[in-house]
Formats: C-alpha cells, structure tokens, sequence
C-alpha cells in the first residue's frame, strides 16, 4: 500500500464554498446506489460518466473500484480516527468518508486539501451540513497521521489479515483451507490492484494491425495474451477514449483474457449448431460466433428477456448474423430436442470470486451459503444442457469462480452421474491446466480474472 507523506490540508471554510468536482459527485452517487440499491458498479459507472471528460472518467472509475476494494481497511482506519464503530456513523457520511481517506492514503497526485475539502463539500451538497465538521476533523487527523495502519497491532492473524488485505474473514478462510497461506494471501492482494484492459480484434469487421495502428496512434501500447489466443493486453497509455470508440464502432470488444479462452476450448465451427446456455451478457457468444463464422448456427439462451436484448445489440454492433436468442430458465428442462447441437457451453451463474478486482463490491455481499446454493444450480444447469448434445459433441463448463465447490466439485458429482460424458483435456497453455485436464486461471498469476474451464465429450 502506497502511503502519502505528512501534508497540510486545506482549510475547511474555504473548501466548503468550493463546487464538488463532477468526478467525486458522480463517485459519491455510485457508492450509494451500489451498498443501497445491491447495483454492481461497473453496469453504474459505464453510464454515469458518460458525459464526463476524460481525466475526470478516470478519476471516477478509480475513487468508486477503488474504494469498494479497501473498504474494510479505509473502515478500520475510519473507526481509528473517529474513535467509534464504524455502524455508529450513517451511511452518506460513511461513504464521503472512505472516499476522502481513499484518496488522502492510496491516490498521490491529489492535494490533501482537495481530499479533504471535497469530501465535506460532498456532505453540503448531500444535505449532511451537521457531519461536516466531523467529516473535516476526521480527514484531518488522517493527514497528521499518514503512517496509521489499522491492522497494526491486531494480535488475530485472520483477523489482521482480513483488515490488511480488505477481505472478509471467512472467505479468506476458505482460501487459506484451500490454496494455502501463500496462494490465498497473494490472491487476496492482488485483488485489490486495478486489473489491465483486455480486448479481441473482431476480424470480420477489422484487422488486429489496423486495430493496433490506431491504438498506438492515440498513445495505446498493446501486447498479445498469454492466456487465450487473439487477445490483447493493454500494456501502457492514455488512449482509453480510442479504445471505447473501437468498441462502439463494433471494432473490438473488451473482454478480460481467461473469458476469452472459453470460447477458444468450444471450439465451434463452421456448421455446426451451437448453445450458449447461459449467454447474457453476451461476450462468449459473439466470441463464439465470431470465430464459427456465419455459417455456424448459435443460440443464445438466458432467464431474461431484457438480458437477452444486450445480446442481440452487441451481435448487430459487430454484425453478427448468425446468433439467435431464446429465453429460458436453464434450471428446467431446455425448450430443445435431445442431441440437438454439436457444442454446448455452459457459463455457469457463480459466486465470481474471480473478478473481484473488476467487481469489488461482490466480496461484501456474498454469504457461505451462496456457495453451495450456486453449486447445487450449477449441477442441475449442466445436466440440464448434456441432454442436449449430440453424441461425439463437446461440453464446456465455466466459472469466474476460484471456489472448488465450483469448480472441480461439480464437474466430478456430473461425470459420476452421467457415464455417457468423458472429461477431455482443454486445449490452454500447458501453466494453466490442472491434473485432471481442466485450466484455471488466477489473478496473481496471470494477471487475468480467476477462470475455470472444462470440457467434456459425449461418448454414448
């Protein structure tokens, strides 16, 4: 963690009779609708900074992820400061809270006065004029004293652990039983470091060189995955606003790396028919029916209708034609005849403990027992989809899940009860693969989302 050295703040009664700057408004109206609303930041983010300039997209995008990552640590630091619960203390003032000490402790370029000051702004204009003082006190102190650690001192190294690393303690927990102290710790730090922008040239509408020329021409250094063929790692630069201009335009589609190899081990081709059981928002689908070619068939399935339509939108945005969509619940017997198609991919709804880094928030709002309640509608979604492949056809499971209970777990209770099904080793980077022949990939490892992907095929 990134600490600033001692700095003055600004005074408080001239930072009150300055404007809130549109970046932290738009951040502080995120935060709220995110821990009052269950929103996931990043669907909020996408259109509420739509108008805002570019530095002050940036800016935005870091104080939100940013701080739903060290939530816990900045409430620690918060409860220190204030000398009470962080319960105690409503939920505006809260909020206006962490994004000062955010800013005050991980952000170096901005001034302790801009900190300081916007966030008592942020209570004025939020109509919390009586927490304004506490506020500037409170992020005062915190500029007296820029050495503070809130997990120092704290004799219970899970406990400690958990504050320092911004996790709760019982999913730390579980990867400590699981990964072990040095795979959990490092998996726990990691998710706390702003993950690179990954992409795919969609090369039926662009080539990856002219696609790279523009990128490099706005100052976007790129360089080729390491986990999933085609895809780009955005390595260095400014150019952000290029890059969504790409993805407008249909040009490329932003997507973390680890997603894109699922559609890499499908494996579709031309001709063939295939499902996506599980297709909103649409990534793998179009990835998938891009790499098939119009020839291929690809039905898209999701509980929602209104999902469904992102779909549709992002398949005429890279003009796609061949993908069809079809609402379902794939809890219940699909609305399809046995031995229908030749590929099935089954991206199953998961915990997403892998993506913590682009999503934050999740890991605040999950419960043990949204583990094995996932686990068990997994189950019943993938067998749901083997019916409907053909035999010599391939299955494919995925996660964005680093939980066994998952992963492995799931895949080994679907070979026991369906012996018609063998596990087929996924075609991936030999540092991916697990014994069994499935990949996974790790955040601290490969630098991309948490993945875990399997293949079966149909043998009977």
């Amino acid at each position: 963690m990134r600490v600033h050295k001692k700095r003055k703040a600004g005074d408080g009664a001239q930072g009150a009779r300055r404007q809130v700057t549109p970046a932290r408004r738009v951040a502080f109206a995120v935060l709220a609708r995110v821990e009052d609303e269950g929103a996931f930041a990043s669907v909020l983010l996408a259109h509420a900074t739509e108008g805002l300039r570019g530095d002050d997209r940036a800016l935005c995008y870091e104080l939100v992820l940013g701080t739903l990552r060290w939530q816990l640590w900045l409430d620690a630091l918060i409860a220190q400061l204030a000398g009470r619960a962080v319960a105690e203390i409503d939920a505006p003032v809260r909020r206006a809270l962490r994004l000062g000490l955010y800013q005050l402790r991980f952000l170096t370029r901005v001034p302790a006065s801009a900190a300081v000051n916007e966030s008592v702004n942020l209570a004025h204009a939020a109509g919390l004029r009586g927490a304004a003082g506490f506020i500037n006190a409170v992020l005062r102190r915190a500029t007296r004293e820029p050495e503070r650690d809130p997990a120092a001192g704290i004799a219970d190294e899970l406990e400690r652990l958990a504050v320092s690393t911004s996790h709760p303690p019982w999913l730390l927990a579980r990867w400590l039983r699981a990964f072990g102290a040095t795979e959990a710790t490092a998996l726990a730090r990691a998710n706390n470091q702003t993950p690179p922008v990954a992409f795919r040239v969609n090369e039926w509408r662009a080539q990856d060189e002219d696609v790279r020329a523009r990128l490099r021409a706005a100052g976007v250094e790129v360089r080729p995955s390491e986990v999933a063929p085609g895809a780009w790692r955005v390595a260095a630069g400014t150019g952000g606003a290029e890059l969504r201009a790409l993805a407008q335009d249909g040009l490329v589609y932003t997507q973390d790396e680890a997603s894109q190899l699922v559609a890499h081990v499908l494996g579709a081709r031309g001709g063939e028919r295939v499902l996506d059981v599980c297709a909103a928002p649409g990534s793998k689908a179009t990835h998938v029916a891009g790499l098939a070619g119009d020839r291929a068939l690809v039905v898209a399935g999701d509980l929602y209708e209104q999902r469904l339509r992102v779909v549709v939108e992002s398949a005429a945005r890279q003009r796609l034609t061949s993908i069809r969509a079809v609402t379902f619940d794939a809890e219940q017997p699909l609305p399809f005849a046995d031995a229908t198609f030749e590929r099935v991919l089954v991206d199953a709804p998961c915990t997403g403990t892998g993506t913590l880094r682009h999503n934050p928030e999740i890991r605040w709002r999950l419960t043990p027992a949204d583990i094995s309640d996932l686990a068990a509608r997994q189950g019943h979604i993938l067998a749901n989809a083997a019916r409907t492949v053909r035999a010599g056809g391939r299955l494919v499971y995925s996660t964005c899940s680093v939980e066994p209970e998952e992963n492995e777990a799931v895949v080994g209770a679907f070979l026991a009860a369906h012996p018609g099904f063998a596990a087929v080793r996924v075609d991936a980077p030999a540092r991916l693969m697990t014994a069994a022949g499935a990949a996974r990939t790790w955040p601290h490892r490969d630098g991309a989302d948490g993945f875990f992907v399997a293949a079966f095929e149909r043998r009977s």
